[in-house]
C-alpha cells in the first residue's frame, strides 16, 4: 500500500472576506447610499481582489539591513535621560572608532526596544536598524543606548515623555528642552560623545540651546531619514548634536547622503563634502546678516547677547549688519497648520506610515502604532490631545485646506530667506525667545502648559518648514542658563553654516 494522503492545511487567509452587514456599515458611515444590489456585487467582487492580498501577504518584503550583532540591553531606571541602555559595537576602524553615541527613541535599532516617548509603541522592538544606524556602526561608531524623547516628539520642552520629565544639566528645577531632550542632556553633561536628534519644529536646537552645545538641523534632506518614526513628510529631519562643531561636521559627514531612493525626502544628487577636514578654511569677506525680525519678542538679556556674539564674528573678518525679512514673523504661523494637520494625517491616522509616498514603509512599526491607538488612544499627553482634536476640527470643518495653503505660501517664505542669502553667506538670530523654562507643577492650568510646551519656536519651526540648514551653538549665558545663536544658510550649503559657526566657537572661547 501507498503512503497515506497527507492531510492539507488552509492558509491563514491575510484579509478577510466582509460581510454584507460591515459593507453596509461602512457605506452608511460615508454616506454612499449604496443599495443591497451594490453591496452584494462588492462583496462578490471583492473575493478576487482577497486573493490579491494573499499574494501580497506570502511574498517577503525588503528589510533595512542590520549588519552588527548585539544584545538587547536593559531598561535604565536611575536616569530618565536614558529609554533604554545598550552596547553595540561598530567597524574596528572608521571616522567615528572612540565615539560614543546615544540615539533619539524615535529612530529604530533592531532588538532594542523603542517607545518613542509614548505608550502605544510600548513593547515594540524593530527588527531592523535604520539606515543612519548602519552608517554610524560602519564608521566605528558605539551606541550606548536609546535617549528618552518627549510624546510622540511633539513637545518644544521636557516632561510630556511617558517616563517622566528630564530636568536642565545647568538647573534641575528647568527644562532640557525637546523634543531630543535625553539626547542633549546626556551630551552636555559629557555622558557621552554625540548624540542623534531629530528636528521637525526645533527639536534637536531646542534642547541644545538650553543645554549649551551644538545641534545642527541640516538641509531638508541631506540625512536619510529611513528607519525613524515620521511627523509629517515635509518637515522630517535627523541631525547631529554634540559639544563642539567641529564633532558636529564629523558626524554630519558620517550620517549625510543618499538613501538608494528609500526616503523620498532626498534628492538623487547629493554631494557630501568631507565637511571636518574643510571645517577650518576660514570665514574672511563672508558675510552674515542678523535678523531683525529674529528678535521680536525675545527677552532683552538673551537679545543682547546673541546681537553681541554676531557682532564678534567681525573679528575673523567676517561683514556684519542687519538684515530685514518681513515674512519671517509669519514662519512659526505657516508651520502650525503643515505640522499640526500633517502629523495627525501621517502618525494618528495614518499610524506613523502615511501613505501617497515612494520608499521603504516600516510595517511593524505601523502595526505596533496601530494597536497602541486602537487599545489606548487616550494615553497621550495634553500636547498630543490637542493637536489632535484641533486637526481632527480642521480636517471635518476645512478639509485641510489651510494645510493646503500654508504649503503654497512657505514657497513664498522660501524665496525670501534664499534672495536673503544671494547677499548674505549666513543669517544669525536667537535660537529661542528665553532662556530655559520652568518644569511644571501638575496644578499648572493647560493654557499655561501648552504655552510652555508649544511657546518658543518662532525662529525654530520656519526653517523645518523650509529646509534651510539650520545650527545652534552657546553664544553665552543669562543668570547661569545657556543661550543659543543660530546660523542659517542656503540649502545644501551645511558646510558654510559648520564653518561660521565654528569661526564663532574659536573667537567666543579665546581667553579674555
Amino acid at each position: 500500500m501507498g503512503d497515506p494522503k497527507q492531510p492539507e492545511f488552509r492558509k491563514t487567509p491575510a484579509v478577510l472576506l466582509p460581510s454584507k452587514s460591515e459593507l453596509t456599515q461602512i457605506s452608511d458611515d460615508l454616506r454612499l447610499k449604496c443599495s443591497e444590489e451594490e453591496i452584494d456585487g462588492f462583496r462578490e467582487y471583492f473575493k478576487g481582489t482577497m486573493k490579491v492580498y494573499q499574494r501580497i501577504q506570502e511574498i517577503p518584503e525588503p528589510q533595512l539591513p542590520v549588519k552588527y550583532p548585539r544584545t538587547p540591553g536593559h531598561k535604565e531606571t536611575k536616569d530618565n535621560s536614558w529609554y533604554w541602555r545598550c552596547d553595540i559595537k561598530g567597524a574596528d576602524t572608521g571616522k567615528l572608532t572612540g565615539k560614543t553615541i546615544g540615539v533619539k527613541d524615535n529612530v529604530a535599532v533592531a532588538g532594542v526596544p523603542m517607545m518613542n516617548g509614548n505608550r502605544q509603541l510600548e513593547g515594540y522592538t524593530p527588527e531592523f536598524d535604520a539606515t543612519i544606524i548602519t552608517r554610524m556602526l560602519d564608521a566605528g561608531g558605539r551606541i550606548v543606548g536609546k535617549t528618552t524623547c518627549e510624546d510622540m516628539c511633539l513637545s518644544g520642552t521636557s516632561w510630556t515623555s511617558s517616563s517622566g520629565p528630564i530636568p536642565n544639566p545647568y538647573c534641575p528645577t528647568r527644562a532640557t528642552g525637546g523634543s531630543s531632550s535625553g539626547s542633549a542632556s546626556l551630551v552636555a553633561r559629557g555622558e557621552i560623545d554625540m548624540a542623534i536628534g531629530a528636528d521637525q519644529g526645533g527639536s534637536i536646537r531646542i534642547p541644545c540651546s538650553w543645554c549649551g552645545i551644538v545641534g545642527f538641523k541640516p538641509t531638508f534632506g541631506l540625512i536619510p531619514y529611513t528607519g525613524a518614526v515620521p511627523i509629517e513628510m515635509t518637515v522630517d529631519h535627523l541631525g547631529p548634536m554634540t559639544r563642539t562643531v567641529a564633532d558636529c561636521a564629523l558626524l554630519l559627514e558620517v550620517l549625510a547622503g543618499y538613501d538608494d531612493g528609500t526616503d523620498p525626502r532626498q534628492p538623487p544628487n547629493i554631494v557630501v563634502p568631507p565637511y571636518s577636514t574643510l571645517l577650518t578654511k576660514g570665514v574672511e569677506g563672508k558675510r552674515v546678516g542678523i535678523l531683525t525680525e529674529g528678535f521680536d519678542g525675545v527677552d532683552y538679556d538673551v537679545s543682547k547677547c546673541v546681537r553681541e556674539a554676531a557682532y564678534r564674528l567681525r573679528e575673523s573678518g567676517v561683514v556684519v549688519e542687519e538684515v530685514s525679512i518681513p515674512l519671517h514673523t509669519d514662519g512659526l504661523g505657516l508651520w502650525i497648520p503643515i505640522s499640526y494637520e500633517g502629523a495627525y494625517n501621517m502618525m494618528f491616522k495614518g499610524n506613523g506610515n502615511g501613505e501617497n509616498w515612494k520608499g521603504h514603509y516600516c510595517t511593524s512599526m505601523q502595526e505596533a502604532l496601530a494597536r497602541g491607538f486602537n487599545l489606548r488612544p487616550h494615553d497621550i499627553s495634553i500636547v498630543c490631545k490637542m493637536q489632535s482634536v484641533l486637526s481632527e476640527y480642521m480636517v471635518r470643518n476645512y478639509q485641510n485646506k489651510f494645510y493646503a495653503k500654508a504649503q503654497n505660501i512657505n514657497r513664498l517664505l522660501t524665496k525670501a530667506y534664499d534672495q536673503a542669502l544671494q547677499t548674505y553667506d549666513i543669517l544669525v538670530m536667537p535660537t529661542l525667545p528665553c532662556t530655559a523654562n520652568e518644569l511644571p507643577t501638575t496644578d499648572r492650568p493647560v493654557l499655561d502648559t501648552l504655552r510652555l510646551t508649544l511657546g518658543m519656536m518662532k525662529n525654530t519651526a520656519p526653517f523645518d518648514a523650509t529646509g534651510h540648514p539650520a545650527l545652534t551653538v552657546n553664544a553665552g549665558s543669562c543668570e547661569g542658563l545657556p543661550v543659543g545663536i543660530m546660523f542659517v544658510g542656503r540649502s545644501f550649503d551645511d558646510l558654510m553654516v559648520l564653518q561660521m559657526a565654528h569661526a564663532f566657537e574659536q573667537i567666543r572661547d579665546q581667553p579674555s
